[in-house]
């Protein structure tokens, strides 16, 4: 059984005035759970790091979670959305260019639970410790090699 998706989404080469601008991020979060039709619990929590810092965001959502981290420093952005329910795809790259400048937006995406199970990694693979980013890369690719 699927129980979520989560995505975890790198844009970088943003603007530095954009990443440390906590209404700007906020705009872009709002953005995703009006779109995505996610249910907010609480109020969202922002924190403002001292310059040269950034901002980090977080939203609870009955669904799950939408994390927002900044560093503007480098020019990158880093978003985690987790949904225990399923959702439509999101424009993440279209709208961060528009929105922070990105100029270059990583999609990744992992399927949580059973479904995920039945896509682990071979033994081999995880003996050797490969980081959590390259066995998501590593199961992205699996499935878009089989058109899902």
């Amino acid at each position: 059984m699927n129980v979520g998706t989560e995505w975890l989404v790198d844009a970088e080469g943003c603007s530095a005035e954009a990443l440390r601008d906590i209404e700007t991020l906020r705009r872009v979060c709002d953005t995703v759970i009006r779109d995505l039709t996610l249910q907010v619990v609480g109020e969202p929590q922002w924190h403002q790091f001292a310059q040269p810092g950034g901002v980090t965001g977080l939203y609870l959502l009955t669904e799950s979670h939408l994390a927002c981290h900044t560093y503007p420093e480098t020019g990158i952005a880093t978003f985690n959305l987790y949904c225990c329910k399923t959702r439509p795809e999101w424009r993440w790259e279209e709208r961060l260019t528009e929105s922070l400048g990105a100029t270059r937006v990583r999609v990744r995406f992992a399927c949580r639970g059973e479904k995920a199970a039945d896509e682990s990694l071979s033994e081999q693979e995880n003996v050797d410790h490969p980081s959590f980013e390259a066995k998501v890369s590593k199961l992205t690719s699996k499935r878009e090699a089989v058109g899902q």
